[in-house]
């Protein structure tokens, strides 16, 4: 194992400190209010809020911290990833569960799934896109998340393994990054009025 301060909380297993449920809970609650209530601002609020903070990551990690990260030594990337992925764990799954289920509760209740074809094509794309999101997010970046994570906890990590599991995270994140940027274009089409 990692030689790292030790939490000796029941709530942390390898490294994972499961307190974060609580942060997670508390974000769900909010966004089924801001669904249940009549609070439109609320909703566009929670889907604004929440899309911006994950197409931004997707963005930061696919362009910018992924090919950084690439060419550093195995040491450095092994310490910052055992810092980093544990937090991704909780934050990034629980923004990819809020900021497409917020739109579309938010898209249902501004009309958007009640148009007619021409403009109905825009809804169909953003449905699209999102589901292509999700499938990659919880089937390809949540399970990289955890078999690179505790890989490196290992005492002697295999480098090799570690490197085809983070770079095809990382590409995954920049796909992300680009049909982030595509929903962007969607959305502004959407505001504008199609």
């Amino acid at each position: 194992m990692i030689a790292a301060a030790p939490d000796q909380s029941r709530f942390v297993y390898e490294g994972l400190d499961f307190r974060n449920f609580i942060w997670v809970a508390l974000a769900l609650i909010i966004m089924i209010m801001s669904i249940t209530t009549e609070n439109d601002w609320l909703l566009r609020f929670v889907h604004i809020v929440t899309g911006v903070m994950l197409t931004g990551w997707d963005i930061l990690m696919g362009f910018i911290i992924g090919p950084i990260l690439r060419r550093l030594s195995f040491d450095f990337r092994r310490q910052f990833s055992l810092r980093l992925l544990p937090k991704t764990l909780f934050i990034m799954t629980t923004l990819g569960i809020i900021a497409p289920t917020s739109g579309w509760f938010l898209a249902v209740r501004l009309g958007y799934v009640d148009l007619d074809y021409p403009d109905f094509w825009w809804v169909i794309a953003a449905l699209a896109i999102a589901t292509i999101m999700s499938i990659q997010g919880l089937l390809i970046l949540l399970p990289a998340n955890v078999r690179a994570y505790l890989e490196m906890r290992k005492e002697n990590p295999d480098p090799e393994r570690v490197g085809r599991i983070l770079n095809r995270y990382f590409t995954v994140i920049a796909s992300q990054g680009v049909m982030q940027v595509l929903i962007v274009i969607i959305m502004v089409n959407f505001a504008d009025g199609l």
